[in-house]
């Protein structure tokens, strides 16, 4: 009985608990269209503390902060909503309306054709969507080759074959794609900082020679960690380490 009425308090608590973050959503909503974008980013941070996010939610943050002209946290989470959604287009413009904030002007490397690619094709959907296409693929593919291994007809024979043929092409494609995603994904730890001015060290170390500095804002990739300092890249090519304090992981 006690296991039971545990386990209709679960799935009470379960029903529950989206229905409150809905509200609390709804109620920076309120504040946002208020203009009292202080509040209203109190309420979507603290629905980011329970645990849970969203493409909107990360985006409604972010527009907060570019309200009250926070260029880092700004910055930060229009990147938290376009890794969510690579294809959030209200997220980008305004992405490159908050770029403009920032002190650091560096010019990128150019990049390879596969690079490009992978940017404007790959990288347009995320890994587990493309692994979903894969597994569609996959069945379409198998039920393909039984209508065709099952079929009389030469004409019919010949079109599903081809249609088979297809399937597995997409399949193979879209398990290549997933995978790059995904290794792109986990390899490329991005950051902001979020210090005024940052020094970049050549060592993790307090005394060790600054190669160049950074400003709140500027996007970097994180390469590697010791105790409490990140070793970064900047879109220039530029290596350098940053202590942790100074920078948020996206």
């Amino acid at each position: 009985m006690k296991k039971l009425v545990s386990i209709i308090v679960l799935l009470l608590s379960l029903v529950a608990y989206p229905q409150e973050a809905n509200k609390l959503f709804a109620e920076g909503n309120t504040f946002y269209k208020e203009g009292n974008y202080t509040r209203a980013v109190g309420v979507y941070l603290a629905i980011e503390e329970q645990g849970l996010e969203s493409d909107d939610l990360y985006f409604n943050i972010a527009n907060c902060y570019y309200k009250m002209n926070k260029v880092a946290p700004a910055i930060y989470y229009y990147e938290k909503t376009l890794k969510l959604n690579p294809n959030y287009a209200d997220a980008k413009s305004n992405l490159a309306f908050a770029k403009r904030m920032t002190i650091d002007v560096i010019e990128e490397l150019p990049k390879t054709f596969f690079q490009r690619f992978s940017a404007s094709v790959i990288q347009k959907l995320p890994f587990d969507t493309w692994a979903i296409i894969a597994v569609i693929a996959s069945f379409l593919a198998s039920l393909l080759f039984l209508m065709y291994h099952f079929s009389s007809s030469t004409k019919r024979k010949l079109f599903l074959f081809n249609a088979t043929i297809f399937s597995v092409f997409v399949l193979a494609i879209s398990v290549f794609f997933a995978f790059n995603n995904f290794k792109t994904v986990q390899k490329n730890r991005t950051a902001i900082i979020f210090a005024a001015k940052a020094e970049i060290k050549n060592a993790p170390s307090t005394n060790s020679d600054e190669v160049f500095e950074l400003h709140e804002g500027t996007k970097v990739i994180v390469l590697d960690e010791l105790d409490n300092w990140k070793k970064i890249k900047i879109a220039d090519g530029k290596i350098g380490w940053v202590h942790s304090d100074e920078l948020k992981e996206i």
